[in-house]
């Protein structure tokens, strides 16, 4: 925390000057320099950073302003005619100085009780026990002090190292009265061994055990009421315990040999691209994670530290350490305020980081397509390339047997192409003769259908002729005239060659219905289906046409 401040501000005419601040502490007030742009040079300014508010000794140009002004809480640090840029810290500073003055003034306090503690000190001659425990009580107190961080720490510093001068010089005295109470100690030690050592003889000789062992008693209550250093204690008393376990072994009739054993108890035993886009917003985004952490993490101890203060500022002890309690309060507060809108920034910068990493990965992610789009097709591209040449160097590796295997290939084609016609011809003339066949057997029953029917048909003209021509020769006959008997064929003849022929008529159509199908099946097929060996029957009804049959049912007639 420091005491001077260097701001820059502007005055009511908007004047430009630079603004320093120095807090006396003692007095409780502020000095007030002011710098117009025209003195304040970059090199000047730059020194007033670095060495003025380091407390470093600097003389000033000419042309500044210098006044004070009380320290207050209530009212402004600045006059009303100077405004800053960042009032916050101007605000800040008023809080944290008010504390300052304080915590001074609490440092003179403790200052003045250990100036008397200091006189008390000096007089004494031999160490003195009730003076140990008034300093190491003023210690305490400033200890928690320190603790709760109401006093600056060249305060407590200061404190320490005049606390510790008097520890120091108790401590000689003190080492004095240890010297004499070493060499009383050592007396006694020698004067108990003497002792022990006669007990020890007597046991020994086994001469009046029970006698002993009250001797034994008798030196046992004088240890406890003998001076002794921890050191000379714990060796007369490791004796003394031998010599009564001794006694006892003796008495019991063992060996009679020391059975105190010194042994001890146990001892210790020993034995992606850093430097791509995304990676740098990512360490970024990490760092600002860390750093809002430790933020949240230094406004929860102050918010910790307000709620005790709060606590405290009840039972001060003393007016002054209230106030000091109440002006760490109010400059706890502050504090949180500024860490809070620190920490407001890193939540918007945290936002906008998750904002551009999104960005990025998707900008990745399609250049990372795209690369892989490229490397696939330069790699489709190479082992193209790479079977080309392969398939090029085996063609004039195996050129002569791709020759042989070519010229053999074709000859199987061209034979098989001559067996597939082969085959389609053979399966087309069968197709053919199958069709011829089932033709002909349909004529065929057709024929023999209208055959039979001419045949019926003929059959009845005959017996309808006989019936006329009977009733044409009966002389009973009473109401026509019998002709001659004479009569012959040749009557008979010219009636049917004057009445038509039915059976011509009746066997011709049927005749012609069934010759049709056969004509039409000869034109689609070739010549050859006419002559199998399967149909000769069909041969003989394709050859002989409508007009024979006609004849030959005239014949049988």
């Amino acid at each position: 925390m420091k005491n001077k401040l260097v701001v820059w501000g502007a005055t009511a005419q908007d004047e430009r000057v630079l603004i320093a601040l120095e807090l006396l502490p003692e007095s409780n007030k502020v000095k007030l320099y002011t710098f117009p742009e025209s003195v304040a040079t970059d090199e000047f300014v730059q020194k007033m950073m670095d060495e003025w508010r380091n407390d470093k000794a600097m003389e000033f140009p000419e042309g500044y302003t210098e006044s004070e002004r009380e320290l207050m809480v209530t009212e402004n640090l600045l006059p009303e005619d100077l405004k800053v840029e960042r009032s916050d810290i101007i605000q800040r500073a008023q809080t944290e100085w008010h504390f300052v003055v304080l915590s001074s003034k609490l440092n003179e306090a403790y200052h003045s009780e250990l100036d008397d503690l200091k006189t008390r000190v000096d007089k004494i001659e031999a160490f003195d026990g009730d003076l140990w425990g008034s300093l190491k009580n003023f210690w305490d107190k400033v200890q928690a002090q320190v603790s709760d961080k109401n006093l600056l720490r060249e305060h407590a510093d200061k404190l320490r190292d005049a606390t510790n001068a008097l520890f120091g010089r108790l401590k000689e005295l003190r080492s004095k009265l240890d010297e004499d109470f070493q060499r009383r100690s050592k007396e006694n030690v020698d004067k108990f061994n003497a002792m022990l050592e006669g007990v020890e003889t007597k046991i020994v000789e086994g001469l009046r055990l029970q006698g002993l062992f009250d001797e034994l008693k008798e030196l046992q209550r004088k240890f406890r009421d003998t001076e002794f250093t921890r050191d000379h204690r714990s060796k007369v008393w490791e004796r003394l315990d031998g010599a009564f376990k001794q006694l006892k072994d003796k008495r019991s009739g063992g060996g009679g040999g020391s059975t105190y054993g010194g042994g001890g108890g146990g001892g210790q035993q020993g034995g992606g691209d850093e430097n791509s886009p995304t990676e740098r917003l990512k360490r970024r985004y990490e760092g600002l994670l860390g750093a809002i952490e430790k933020m949240d993490r230094s406004i929860q101890r102050d918010r910790d530290e307000l709620n005790f203060q709060s606590r405290k500022v009840e039972h001060s002890d003393g007016q002054l350490e209230m106030q000091i309690r109440q002006a760490k309060i109010k400059m706890i507060e502050e504090r949180i305020r500024s860490k809070e809108e620190k920490l407001n920034e890193m939540a918007a910068t945290k936002t906008d980081l998750e904002t551009r990493i999104e960005s990025q990965k998707e900008r990745d992610t399609r250049r990372e397509e795209r690369h892989k789009l490229e490397d696939a097709k330069k790699a489709a591209q190479d082992k193209i390339a790479h079977d080309i040449e392969e398939a090029a160097a085996a063609r004039q590796k195996d050129q002569p047997k791709l020759e042989k295997a070519a010229e053999a290939l074709k000859a199987k084609k061209e034979e098989s192409l001559l067996g597939a016609i082969g085959t389609a011809l053979g399966e087309a003339l069968e197709d053919v003769v199958d069709t011829a066949k089932a033709v002909a057997e349909v004529l065929e029953d057709r024929l023999e259908d209208a055959v039979e029917e001419a045949t019926d048909k003929v059959a009845d003209f005959s017996e309808s002729v006989k019936e006329a021509v009977a009733e044409a020769m009966n002389p009973e006959a009473p109401e026509a005239e019998q002709p001659e008997s004479n009569a012959d064929d040749a009557t008979v003849a010219a009636t049917a060659e004057a009445a038509p022929d039915p059976v011509v008529e009746t066997v011709e159509e049927p005749a012609k219905e069934a010759v049709q199908p056969v004509e039409a099946t000869a034109d689609a097929t070739e010549q050859p289906a006419a002559t199998t060996d399967d149909g000769p029957d069909s041969e003989a009804v394709a050859t002989a046409g409508p007009d024979a049959v006609g004849e030959e049912e005239k014949t049988e007639v």
